[in-house]
Parts: structure tokens; C-alpha cells; sequence
């Protein structure tokens, strides 16, 4: 693929324009629309890869429980161990006296590692999270 820039010109209604450019001023002063409409087109193309089967992924899943919870971090453990082939780390933070939140990364086919934060964000105590994927360009 060719690094050329090419032209476009897009057309949108007012409102939708200057929200757009409070996102652009949000993003700071080397940013501009047309980088930023780039920044979206390249995570548009990201998720719509990372939901195709066979595309080998990599994520984060962050959650956050309360570490008091009846034998949680047991359950969250035992889910990790058996899943050691695709969890590649996690880091632990103590957000205060009673919440616990982690960041588990997870790498495998697509479908894998959605069942596997499923699997994790299903259990009970843990009261939310999120799965942030990326492509490693490679198929399974």
C-alpha cells in the first residue's frame, strides 16, 4: 500500500461538524481533522479485523471487583491457570481498601479470547470491565 495521501472531501451535517472539531481540539495541537478521521478509519479497520474467526488477536480486559467477594479471586486465578496458554499477563492494582481492579492480556484466535473474557466478565463479584482488542496481522 502506498503512504500517497489522497483527497476526499466529506459531507456532514453542522452540529455533527463542530462536535467533531471539539474531538479534534480534545486531541491536541498535532492533531488535525485529517489525521484524526485517519486515527478513526484505522480503528474502524482494527475492529472489523479483530472480529473476523481464524485472525489471531491480542487484548486487554480490565475489570474491577470488590476483593472481598466470596473466593472471587480464586475463581478469576483458576480461570488464568487454565487458560495459561493464551494469558500472557496481568497486573493487579489495589484501587482502595475493599475494589481491586486488573488488566489481564490475552492473545489467540479471535473467538478464543472472546470466550475467555467472557468467561472472566461472567464471573460472579466482578462488577464491570471492558476487552480492548488489536490484530497481530497474523491468521490462525
Amino acid at each position: 500500500m502506498s503512504n500517497d495521501l489522497m483527497r476526499f472531501s466529506v459531507a456532514m451535517p453542522e452540529e455533527l461538524l463542530v462536535r467533531f472539531d471539539r474531538l479534534v481540539a480534545r486531541r491536541g495541537l498535532a492533531k488535525n481533522r485529517s489525521e484524526v478521521v485517519r486515527d478513526l478509519v484505522r480503528d474502524a479497520l482494527v475492529e472489523d479485523e479483530c472480529a473476523s474467526p481464524g485472525i489471531e488477536v491480542m487484548g486487554t480486559l480490565t475489570i474491577v471487583f470488590d476483593h472481598h467477594a466470596s473466593d472471587l479471586q480464586e475463581k478469576l486465578h483458576s480461570i488464568q491457570h487454565d487458560c495459561f496458554e493464551n494469558i500472557i499477563s496481568s497486573m493487579h492494582v489495589h484501587v482502595d481498601e475493599h475494589t481491586c481492579l486488573e488488566v489481564i492480556v490475552i492473545r489467540g484466535e479471535t473467538g478464543v479470547v472472546q470466550d475467555i473474557a467472557n468467561l472472566i466478565l461472567g464471573t460472579k463479584g466482578v462488577q464491570n470491565g471492558r476487552l480492548v482488542l488489536t490484530t497481530t496481522g497474523q491468521h490462525v
